[in-house]
């Protein structure tokens, strides 16, 4: 018949689709990891990027103040509040920090995570905190001579900075490094606690961005950080550059 067309099937069958859609489920089994990769690898940049501006803002509250930030400054200080607002204030130059500035911007992990309950309610989770013990243990020296940036205690209730001549190596003590736990105080711990509040060795791949008192930034294993009782490990904690062994 003059008028009829044999018409071809264009389709894919079954089995052919089967295959493809194997294909496609392979190919993403590849991607995905190089793609989460690349997604921390990022983070891990901007991260570091952050802390790279608070050591900037550091050296310019350094040199606007004579002394580093003190944890928390009260009403009668320069530069009241948190040590972050000082920096805001003091180093940044932000006269007036809008009320949730430090869960923003150069103040805020884009990797970090939180376990259950934290922070607890009616407060918030720092992203970054500030080595004011040195190797002692949290909150031993609350108010007395503590071998970080604590401050000098008086019998007034004033705290006076930490100077710039009283850091003995400034290129190797640390003072500014990431919260595993969502507080404000950096201090050693054991690394099963900071896996349980902040997931600590998924955040930067077993590594913290730190920044130390002369503004440069590291990034150590977190092993080396809170675990390693070695003076190289344990002096860059302490202003006088001293491992104190016995303070641990």
């Amino acid at each position: 018949m003059s008028g009829y067309r044999n018409h071809k099937n264009i389709g894919f069958t079954l089995v052919e689709l089967l295959i493809v859609i194997a294909v496609i489920g392979i190919l993403a089994a590849l991607l995905l990891p190089v793609l989460a990769q690349s997604k921390r690898r990022a983070q891990q940049i901007q991260c570091v990027g952050n802390m790279h501006q608070q050591g900037i803002a550091l050296q310019n509250f350094l040199a606007n103040n004579q002394g580093y930030p003190i944890p928390f400054g009260g009403k009668t200080a320069d530069i009241h509040g948190s040590w972050q607002r000082q920096l805001e204030v003091g180093g940044f130059d932000v006269s007036k920090p809008a009320r949730n500035f430090f869960e923003v911007g150069v103040w805020r992990c884009p990797s970090a995570r939180w376990g259950a309950g934290v922070p607890p309610p009616g407060t918030y989770a720092a992203y970054y905190s500030y080595n004011v013990y040195g190797v002692e243990p949290r909150g031993a020296l609350w108010g007395t001579e503590a071998l970080g940036l604590w401050g000098h205690s008086s019998l007034d209730g004033f705290t006076p900075p930490i100077r710039d001549s009283e850091v003995a190596n400034p290129s190797d003590m640390m003072a500014i490094g990431e919260s595993f736990y969502g507080g404000l105080i950096l201090f050693r711990a054991d690394l099963s606690y900071l896996e349980s509040r902040g997931f600590a060795s998924s955040r930067h791949q077993g590594k913290a961005n730190v920044v130390f008192c002369d503004g440069h930034v590291e990034s150590p294993k977190l092993t080396f950080l809170f675990e390693d009782t070695s003076d190289e490990a344990l002096s860059r904690w302490n202003r006088d550059h001293q491992p104190h062994r016995d303070k641990l």
